[in-house]
């Protein structure tokens, strides 16, 4: 599998080959703003001015013109150095606001197959991963991992057989999310739903197989 590179060691990689040849940027404010952007962290002087084909002189001169608008702006942003870095941050009066918009609860999208499984949690719960296994038919360990992640479900006990396989059942999450106040609030799912869990489910296995 080839290795991904984040945004700075490209720009590295670009300002290492010096049978590089392109013009010198005319708007040197312009690309070191979108070059700060798109990188996200701090890149140092010298790399910025290789990949713009200007002198270290024009990039101070541009981080200089880039500080004075944002300081006459009014930005929520604002452009650091950092010994021979630079750097976009956000402001420090707008730092509640970032808080809040972290610890706001994310909205998780759920696949086709992370419903049927949340959807056997739900209604055999407690159950074990081979008891969904058997349902669905094939592995389902990436899904029961991820509606944990999201906390739709979780460990509730252990099942008392050889091995003390994890019994799994929904959370007050899941409660939540689906808008019911108890688990009598489901609607009765028939035997032929779970055979088109069956039914789905060797679909997916037999397109695994084939790719």
């Amino acid at each position: 599998m080839a290795e991904t590179k984040n945004n700075s060691e490209q720009i590295e990689e670009v300002t290492d080959e010096s049978s590089l040849s392109f013009e010198p940027v005319e708007n040197v404010p312009g690309a070191l703003e979108a070059a700060l952007f798109a990188v996200g962290e701090a890149i140092e002087v010298s790399k910025l001015a290789a990949a713009m084909g200007v002198s270290e002189k024009d990039v101070l001169g541009a981080y200089e013109t880039l500080q004075k608008k944002y300081e006459d702006e009014n930005s929520g942003i604002r452009i650091v150095r950092l010994d021979d870095k630079l750097q976009l941050c956000s402001k420090n009066e707008y730092y509640d606001v970032l808080i809040r918009l972290v610890n706001m609860p994310k909205k998780h999208i759920l696949t086709d197959v992370l419903l049927e499984t949340l959807s056997i949690v739900a209604y055999k719960q407690p159950v074990t991963r081979l008891e969904i296994e058997q349902i669905r038919g094939v592995s389902c360990t990436h899904a029961i991992n991820k509606l944990i992640e999201y906390s739709l479900i979780t460990e509730v006990g252990r099942l008392d057989a050889p091995g003390k396989p994890i019994l799994f059942g929904t959370t007050d999450d899941f409660l939540r999310s689906f808008g019911i106040s108890s688990m009598d609030e489901l609607p009765v799912v028939s035997a032929d739903k779970i055979e088109d869990f069956k039914r789905q489910a060797m679909e997916e296995a037999n397109l695994t197989i084939e790719t």
